[in-house]
């Protein structure tokens, strides 16, 4: 058994326990071990079975989870969790995923209402019982069923990091195979989408169809949908994630790899265009209406210049202009990963972070970042152990320190300071001002009504030392929508104050979203794209906000962080950062 099954199975037994009511110190030990299972370096389960290998040598792991842990192994399930499902179906699991529903909340509902599973939630909505039901009302009613509708849109949606990983685990396989031309990720996936239905891999040369074999009989491969001579399907891993694979021919693959990439909108208006030119265009290459010849399809560079446009970055290919700025030669110069100098949130052992200051900032350095800001959490969340205005003023002096250890990059103080309901910063401008850059972020109260949510913003960026706008919208990518507020006006007001948003690249963040970047960038707002790391791993999320960046059509002078350290450095003593 995998790391991330033993790591589920643990997750969802808490869950239920949390719904039963159960003991905390419990569910947090379930919670803690899962974690530490999930992002283990070794297959937990062969240490298990191993009689001269200890599981409780792991941190975290003590006796009475190494029982569980060998009974997962033994038989696939535990007495914990075999007890609560006996006491609620499994499908209570997805109640969890609502918003708006606690786990007492679910409890009162199965035991008064029956309800096992979403459908239930929903028919008790629809006939308007869930309001009689006690501190819950009609408000709460209508926030669960627009939180349904949300959930039942992301079902079958993967975040893009894992699409990613997926992605990058087969295409090494198949490029061990030998006979392997190219191998390419295509889909929603290269087009940079947050979220992914399913994942699409294009492969070219004489050992094509054995990476077909390959994905057929791949251990993770846990249903076979279809095999042929070109192509292969299967759903992948514990999550299921449907992988296609299609197996190409050298002069069709740029043809494929523009069809499969997309988006549809794209395609088609690309097709439009082709026939207006006599042509016709298909996975298998460009070719002319009469006689059926094929004049591109090897490459997508060829194929867009006969059809009179520039090669068209695949984030940009939604049909949101692209094709008429490929037309024009007025496409812009997207940033690149290259062009990041430094990294501007992150959280340390001073809060809530995995690692030291000292540590944070090697790990940048090993990166090659010039420089890094370190804005550890303020005292509004004290779930994360945030700094009070003393602590805030002792950090700047812990930073100044760092500064003179001789570390080859600048580390310049900050903190991610909460933006409190009645749009106050949570700590005084007084120790704010001891600090080089402050990031504002919501991080409570997301139910207001969008006016006072938009005067909370407009109010916040009123504040002196503010800097950044932290993960504007507030959503969790298949978790929790954004909250509503006027982001025109609050774009408008941070251009006019010269404060950047931060374009989050945490995996299940990326808020800014692209559409909003690109119409802030139309306020004349500038951008500071930032991995919220807490642990130097995470550091690597990078390459997700980049992506996401270029999805909004950011060019490297859009954003603060690809600037040279000391004009970087010379934007935070200015008001405007433009």
């Amino acid at each position: 058994m995998e790391n991330k099954e033993i790591a589920q199975l643990l997750h969802e037994t808490a869950d239920l326990m949390e719904v039963a009511g159960e003991d905390g110190f419990r569910i947090r030990s379930y919670r803690n071990a899962a974690a530490v299972i999930a992002s283990y370096p070794e297959r937990v389960a062969d240490i298990v079975c191993n009689p001269e290998r200890k599981v409780t040598d792991i941190a975290g792991i003590g006796k009475g989870l190494a029982a569980v842990l060998a009974e997962i192994c033994e038989r696939g399930s535990f007495d914990r969790r075999d007890q609560m499902l006996a006491k609620y179906p499994a499908s209570a699991l997805e109640l969890l995923k609502i918003q708006g529903l606690g786990p007492k909340s679910i409890a009162l509902l199965y035991e008064h209402h029956g309800v096992r599973n979403v459908d239930d939630l929903e028919r008790l909505c629809q006939e308007r019982k869930l309001r009689e039901m006690p501190r819950m009302g009609a408000k709460l009613e209508e926030k669960v069923l627009r939180s349904i509708e949300a959930y039942r849109k992301s079902a079958g949606r993967f975040l893009m990091s894992f699409g990613r990983r997926t992605a990058d685990e087969l295409m090494a396989e198949f490029q061990s195979l030998g006979g392997i031309e190219k191998v390419e990720a295509a889909g929603s996936l290269r087009r940079g989408r947050e979220t992914i239905g399913d994942l699409d891999l294009l492969v070219t040369g004489p050992g094509a169809a054995e990476a077909l074999g390959r994905l057929v009989k791949h251990p993770k491969a846990q249903e076979v949908l279809g095999q042929g001579v070109n192509k292969a399907s299967v759903t992948f891993g514990l999550e299921r994630l449907q992988v296609d694979v299609r197996a190409l021919s050298h002069e069709s693959f740029g043809a494929a790899m523009q069809y499969f990439t997309g988006s549809k909108e794209h395609n088609v208006a690309l097709r439009t265009n082709a026939i207006k030119q006599g042509l016709t265009l298909n996975e298998y290459g460009l070719f002319t209406l009469e006689g059926n010849e094929r004049v591109a399809g090897a490459s997508e560079e060829e194929l867009y210049e006969r059809l009179g446009y520039a090669w068209i970055p695949p984030e940009l290919r939604e049909n949101c202009g692209e094709l008429e700025a490929a037309q024009s030669g007025t496409l812009p110069r997207l940033v690149e990963a290259g062009d990041i100098r430094g990294d501007l949130h992150m959280h340390t052992t001073e809060t809530d972070g995995r690692a030291t200051l000292r540590e944070m900032a090697e790990a940048a350095a090993a990166l090659g970042y010039e420089y890094i800001a370190i804005t550890d959490h303020s005292k509004a969340l004290a779930m994360a152990n945030g700094l009070d205005e003393r602590r805030v003023v002792e950090f700047a002096g812990k930073v100044r320190e760092l500064n003179r250890g001789g570390l080859p990059l600048h580390v310049f103080s900050g903190l991610e300071c909460d933006i409190l309901r009645d749009g106050s910063l949570d700590i005084a401008e007084e120790a704010l001002a001891e600090l080089d850059l402050v990031i504002g972020s919501v991080h409570s109260h997301f139910n207001l009504e969008g006016q006072e949510m938009t005067d909370r913003f407009l109010r916040a960026l009123e504040a002196p030392s503010l800097r950044v706008i932290g993960h504007a919208t507030g959503r969790l990518l298949l978790q929790r929508e954004g909250y509503p507020f006027d982001f025109e006006r609050v774009a408008g007001k941070a251009a006019e104050r010269g404060v950047a948003f931060e374009i989050n690249a945490s995996p299940e963040r990326l808020d800014l979203p692209s559409h909003l970047a690109r119409a802030a960038k139309r306020k004349g707002c500038r951008f500071a794209i930032s991995t919220d790391a807490h642990r130097p791993s995470h550091f690597q999320n990078m390459r997700f906000g980049v992506i996401t960046a270029r999805r909004g059509w950011l060019e490297a002078a859009d954003i603060l962080n690809t600037r040279p350290l000391g004009e970087f450095a010379s934007g935070l003593k200015s008001r405007k950062p433009a």
